[in-house]
């Protein structure tokens, strides 16, 4: 067995793998329903002992990266080509500096999101269990529900009635349980808790399962592997929970500290400006809640429930965050279909939107190496870019109405 525990991110506070599941038990307690929950806990590694037995990134892959996750067999993990997603280096944007797409839309379920799912999964088929719930805008939800049907597991998806009906079609054709609700996904994500409390479910809820962060930090090794072992100079990041951003760190950090590599990236937490509650709070003293109205679904959170571990990691690390308007979104999304090929639902294009704002505002380096992380495909949230698009009139099928359509 590998040596790992748990570390509270607000008190420090040490538990072993069977003392606690979800948050801390002492910083919970000071939880209250209008402020980002205390007690999120981070996985720590025992560094030292695979530092001594010359760990390196070849084995660790090697490995299938088990030294560094929860998971003891790597059989356990959907049979599904989860991760390994392409890292394409764009050139078509005329840059001065180097752009790198990463694509997780090319994920099972068309989103980031399978990295968490699948890992959440594999350990409750290593510890016996059948049935996970999560509260979702969409994604994680249609996540969860594709990676248990591989698995023969039961997803329980609480989702606010008002998400993309995509999204809630692919719930449905998994075959998991869906209850919308008349509410957001604060409400659908505390509804989920209570029901875990309750009838013993095992809970994917982003942050509130410390594994999630475990699953979304493999996408840092990916990207060291594809930028040939070196760390990339930036990386734009869309954030709604934090959890994402987190998982990047934590996938670095865990690098930086068995000697891999000797610094970190810059990371860009990027937010729409109609659902900025996490890097609009990062410097006040106390939270201030703005109600979110975005039209990037995927990142319109009021209570950003992994608050407190990415405004650590982006105060220890030295990141940098901006917002961005719905505007900038769409338009960054028409132009990464138009210039790349690639269709990404607004969240994803937010990180797009991010590092041509940056660029605005500051002069990025030439041939420095900058990766934007596409969370989504647009196909999951077709409503969205309905200003954007219009369907021209049927014509005659003929070749004179044709030329005459030409000119």
């Amino acid at each position: 067995m590998k040596s790992y525990h748990f570390e509270c991110v607000n008190c420090s506070t040490v538990y072993e793998l069977d003392e606690v599941s979800y948050l801390c038990p002492v910083c919970e307690l000071k939880n209250t329903s209008d402020t980002p929950p205390m007690g999120v806990l981070k996985l720590v590694y025992n560094y030292d002992d695979l530092i001594a037995s010359d760990v390196s990134f070849d084995n660790l892959e090697k490995n299938n990266f088990l030294d560094i996750l929860p998971i003891e067999d790597a059989t356990s993990f959907p049979n599904l080509a989860i991760g390994n997603t392409p890292l394409y280096d764009i050139d078509s944007f005329k840059l001065p500096f180097n752009l790198f797409l990463k694509d997780d839309s090319q994920n099972p379920t068309y989103s980031f999101k399978d990295r968490a799912s699948s890992l959440v999964s594999a350990y409750a088929k290593e510890n016996g269990i059948d049935t996970i719930v999560t509260a979702s805008t969409g994604n994680a939800g249609s996540s969860l529900a594709g990676i248990c049907a591989s698995q023969n597991q039961r997803a329980i998806i609480i989702v606010p009635e008002s998400a993309p009906m995509a999204k809630l079609s692919q719930i449905l054709m998994y075959g998991a349980t869906i209850i919308p609700i008349k509410g957001t996904y604060d409400d659908a994500f505390d509804l989920s808790i209570e029901a875990t409390n309750k009838f013993g479910w095992y809970n994917r809820n982003t942050a509130f399962n410390p594994l999630t962060i475990e699953g979304k930090k493999t996408v840092a090794f990916e990207i060291y592997k594809q930028m040939n072992h070196q760390v990339p100079d930036r990386i734009f990041v869309p954030v709604g929970d934090g959890v994402i951003i987190s998982g990047i760190y934590k996938g670095f950090e865990d690098l930086l500290k068995l000697g891999i590599i000797d610094h970190m990236p810059i990371v860009i937490a990027v937010q729409a400006d109609k659902s900025d509650n996490l890097v609009r709070n990062i410097e006040n003293e106390s939270f201030v809640i703005k109600s979110s109205s975005t039209i990037a679904d995927s990142i319109s959170v009021d209570i950003p429930r992994n608050f407190h571990m990415a405004k650590n990691y982006i105060s220890k690390y030295r990141g940098e965050w901006l917002s961005i308007s719905d505007k900038d979104i769409l338009e960054a999304s028409s132009l990464l279909s138009k210039k790349t090929g690639l269709f990404a639902e607004p969240a994803a294009a937010a990180a797009f939107a991010g590092l041509l704002s940056y660029q605005g505002m500051n002069n990025i380096p030439e041939n420095s190496n900058n990766i934007v992380l596409l969370t989504g495909s647009g196909l999951k949230d077709l409503g969205a870019v309905g200003t954007i698009v219009s369907m021209p009139k049927s014509i005659n099928p003929t070749i004179e109405e044709l030329d005459k359509l030409l000119k």
